[in-house]
């Protein structure tokens, strides 16, 4: 019979001596297990038949080469079936991979009936629910999803595991309105608070992963969608060495995509504290009626002393509308989804389907009676394409319209003064909203369209009293940094400061400055030019008849 030397195919520790001399074996049987750099290596039968000797025992170190063990060949001898590494369950299926679809199934709604009811007696979606509306269908790959609470100190892992799936904040990245872009604009990071986990609050672990998923978005331009439902900190986790919290990085990542990437926040329910932080650092807040937003919740306001308060009297939607920090108010949790999905829509670029209004009908917007109110949004909406505009912050500031919208399919911004209110006069808060709005433009390139009807900025001792010299300064200096086109349109009144400001600070700066036919321009109102100017002469007239008469000549 031939006889095979089996020899070390490289230098090692022989940690398992697998057969003994006279051992009968099948071809690729195991005969020695050498350790070498932290790994073993099994040491096979080069053919099938007898061990003849073992040449190492345990604990020997082996030099490449040397031989191990000797192999008389026979193909007759009949050698028991050789174990499989890894055992498997009856569905052949590993232990250790088993365990891993385990956790992974336990994530998902179906896992936990009963939150899931909780969430339907209120009327409102999982956070998973939501998640599944935003991104298309099979895209979202999660981050971090296998996470639970740092508070196995306090509680057993299998509990962790069953009541706080991926810490309360689910992570990932997907796709959004990919069936109308291409998939590099489609990509988008979520970050959802799953309020049935411990309030939604913001967990040591949960902070870990809005770090790496924030990293990401700035390291590859994502845009972000936060849902952002929760109490903010979490002060019940013990397993990492935290004394103040006070070194979170997760503000200051989220912050610093500001201007690099669209930001979007959605409120539903009770966003409190760090939560609240989050959605404002956003670029457009979307907040369902149901909302209440605040920096601090029921409990730090109460260890403040200041009071027991309910938690729906804390930021409703009534304050936070008409103040400014709610940008769009919906009804429920699938509206705020459709808003977002077509907010970031509108920086994804251009659309092939569009349908234009018959432009006829721009013709009757201004009426010829200059005196006579008109509806500014109904000249926006014919502008527009069909169904395409999207009014941001309507409730505030409503002397001046800014909405997205599409113009030929293609993305653009909207300023428009509002002649229904202070006769379409730029007050503070107006000038807040647009010069936010131009920075928002700016900042992702998207072209701005002014439709300009304004006696200027508001005039008068109580006018003054908001500061608003400082914060119409800013609508100029926003203005006039502008890198995208800006082209303005004159409706009707063009006069003053307030109508340099809705060009960008000069009727020279923007690309072109269309007229109506309606348009009048001037240093200050008309009437008011008139008096000013010739106050002599219409002194002079004998009576009101006759002064009226030449003011208007």
């Amino acid at each position: 019979m031939t006889r095979h030397d089996v020899v070390a195919p490289m230098a090692g520790a022989v940690v398992h001596v697998e057969v003994a001399a006279g051992t009968a074996v099948a071809e690729g049987a195991t005969l020695v297990v050498l350790e070498s750099m932290k790994m073993q290596h099994p040491v096979v039968a080069p053919v099938r038949g007898r061990v003849h000797s073992i040449g190492v025992a345990v604990g020997e170190q082996a030099a490449e080469g040397q031989v191990l063990a000797t192999i008389e060949e026979d193909a007759t001898v009949e050698v028991d079936a050789a174990p499989v590494a890894g055992t498997t369950t009856e569905g052949g299926i590993r232990p250790d991979l088993a365990a891993v679809l385990a956790r992974r199934a336990g994530l998902h709604d179906h896992a936990r009936p009963d939150a899931v009811a909780k969430r339907a007696a209120r009327g409102r979606r999982t956070a998973r629910a939501n998640v599944d509306d935003l991104v298309d269908p099979g895209s979202f790959e999660e981050y971090g999803g296998l996470a639970f609470a740092a508070q196995t100190a306090r509680r057993p892992v299998d509990e962790l595991i069953e009541r706080t799936p991926a810490d309360g904040l689910i992570t990932g990245i997907g796709r959004v309105n990919g069936d109308r872009f291409p998939d590099d604009r489609a990509r988008c990071a979520v970050l959802a608070y799953d309020a049935t986990v411990l309030a939604g609050t913001q967990g040591q672990r949960n902070h870990a992963k809005k770090d790496r998923i924030l990293e990401l978005a700035h390291a590859h331009r994502l845009p972000v969608v936060l849902f952002a439902e929760g109490g903010g900190g979490r002060p019940g986790d013990t397993d990492t060495p935290v004394i103040s919290g006070l070194d979170t990085m997760a503000f200051a990542l989220y912050a610093r995509l500001s201007g690099l990437v669209p930001l979007v926040g959605i409120a539903a329910g009770y966003c409190f504290a760090g939560n609240a932080a989050l959605l404002g650092c956003s670029d457009v807040v979307i907040a369902t009626r149901d909302a209440s937003i605040g920096m601090g919740g029921p409990a730090m306001i109460e260890g403040g002393g200041l009071g027991v308060h309910a938690p729906e009297s804390i930021g409703p939607v009534d304050v936070q509308v008409p103040n400014g920090v709610i940008d769009v108010l919906v009804d429920d949790e699938a509206d705020a989804v459709r808003v977002a999905q077509r907010y970031l829509s509108y920086f994804q670029g251009p659309i092939d389907d569009w349908t234009a209004h018959d432009q006829a009908a721009l013709r009757d917007v201004v009426p010829e009676d200059r005196l006579r109110v008109y509806d500014v949004r109904r000249a926006l909406d014919l502008l527009a394409d069909v169904d395409s505009v999207l009014e941001l912050r309507a409730g505030y500031a409503p002397g001046v319209v800014t909405a997205l919208v599409r113009i030929a399919g293609r993305p653009l911004g909207v300023v428009a003064n509002d002649p229904a209110h202070l006769g379409g006069a730029i007050d503070s808060p107006a000038a807040d909203k647009a010069a936010r709005f131009l920075a928002l433009c700016d900042a992702f390139d998207l072209p701005v369209l002014s439709l300009c009807d304004t006696p200027g900025f508001m005039v008068g001792p109580e006018a003054e009293a908001d500061g608003q010299v400082r914060r119409f300064s800013r609508l100029f200096v926003t203005g006039a940094n502008l890198e995208v086109p800006i082209i303005t349109v004159v409706l009707r009144k063009a006069y003053g400061l307030g109508a340099q400001a809705m060009a960008g600070g000069s009727l020279r700066v923007p690309l072109a400055t269309l007229a109506w036919p309606t348009a009048e321009f001037g240093g200050m109102g008309l009437e008011g030019a008139v008096r000013l100017g010739f106050r002599r002469e219409l002194d002079a007239q004998p009576d009101a008849e006759t002064r009226a008469a030449l003011e208007f000549q």
